[in-house]
C-alpha cells in the first residue's frame, strides 16, 4: 500500500509517495535535514545543493560501514556456529545444519 507523507527538508516541503510507513519516511527526512544542516553549519559550504551532496556522501559512507559491519558479524556468527556444532548432540547437529532428524 502506498503512503503519502509531507516532509520538510531545509524549510522546503516535499510530498513523498512510497510503500514506506509515514513515520519511517519522516524519520529519514529528518535525518537527511540534520545531515545537510550539519554540513552547512561547518562554515565550509553555504549552497544547499552542495551541502546536500556532501551530506548524501556522508550518509552513503555510513551505509557502507554498516553493511561491512553486518558482513563481519555474519562471518563471526557462522564461525561460532561451526565451532559449537560438534559440541551438540547428533540430533541437534543435524537440525542446526538444516537437516531434519530422521524419524
Amino acid at each position: 500500500m502506498k503512503h503519502t507523507v509531507k516532509v520538510s527538508i531545509l524549510g522546503e516541503e516535499y510530498t513523498l509517495k512510497s510503500e514506506t510507513p509515514p513515520e519511517h519516511a519522516k524519520s529519514v527526512a529528518k535525518y537527511l535535514d540534520g545531515a545537510i544542516r550539519e554540513v552547512m553549519s561547518s562554515g565550509h559550504v553555504v549552497e544547499s545543493n552542495r551541502a546536500a551532496i556532501l551530506a548524501a556522501l556522508r550518509i552513503t559512507a555510513e551505509l557502507f560501514d554498516a553493511r561491512a559491519s553486518t558482513q563481519e558479524l555474519i562471518a563471526a556468527m557462522t564461525s561460532l556456529s561451526s565451532e559449537l556444532r560438534p559440541l551438540l548432540p547428533p540430533a541437534k547437529r543435524e537440525a542446526v545444519a538444516g537437516v531434519q532428524p530422521s524419524a
